[in-house]
């Protein structure tokens, strides 16, 4: 089958549930077979993600997740604001998780959070040269601290233990694709 044959177009959608996080969306779509069908959409906005390394180390933020219902061990991130380019949504929740500012931000890529049920993105960043300004500015419902892990920890440990958040796996993908490509750069000069 091409390209062509393989995708389905949207007829039509229907609100089926407003939230302030997300909405839910059904979809009838058809196939360029005729075959036709409705499907769940997830509409919410981006979300950042900030691999922020200090003194080598991974600032980390520890917070409690409802769905899970246990304590995860994550990298700081959270929703881009409407309107709010993606870089200046992962400086302000690395400042407002941790006090930390970023004196360079480097976006390592985006990726699909699950493309089978949501429609935004995941935009991964790296905060280097990191100043601490000892100030956490959290939300009226984030109960959360940070605390720093040596890098070679959370690389060897993700996938087991603390480390668990799956979108975390994509960001230390992309974290080794960019240092890869660094230490690639550093053997051509």
């Amino acid at each position: 089958m091409t390209e062509k044959e393989l995708c389905w177009q949207v007829q039509s959608t229907r609100e089926l549930l407003k939230t302030p996080v997300f909405d839910v969306l059904e979809q009838h779509s058809v196939a360029p077979t005729g075959l036709e069908g409705d499907y769940i959409a997830v509409d919410a906005p981006d979300w950042v993600m900030v691999v922020a390394e200090y003194q080598g180390c991974f600032v980390l933020v520890r917070q409690w997740r409802h769905a899970a219902q246990r304590l995860s061990l994550e990298f700081p991130g959270g929703v881009t604001d409407r309107g709010e380019d993606a870089a200046t949504a992962a400086r302000r929740e690395l400042e407002e998780e941790t006090g930390f500012q970023a004196g360079r931000l480097t976006c390592l890529g985006s990726v699909d959070p699950n493309p089978a049920l949501f429609m935004n993105r995941l935009h991964v960043f790296l905060a280097e040269e990191l100043q601490p300004t000892g100030k956490q500015h959290l939300d009226d419902d984030e109960l959360l601290t940070y605390e720093l892990r040596p890098v070679e920890e959370v690389l060897a440990s993700f996938g087991g233990g603390e480390y668990t958040h799956a979108l975390m796996g994509s960001a230390i993908a992309l974290y080794h694709r960019y240092r890869l490509m660094k230490e690639i750069d550093k053997e051509k000069k």
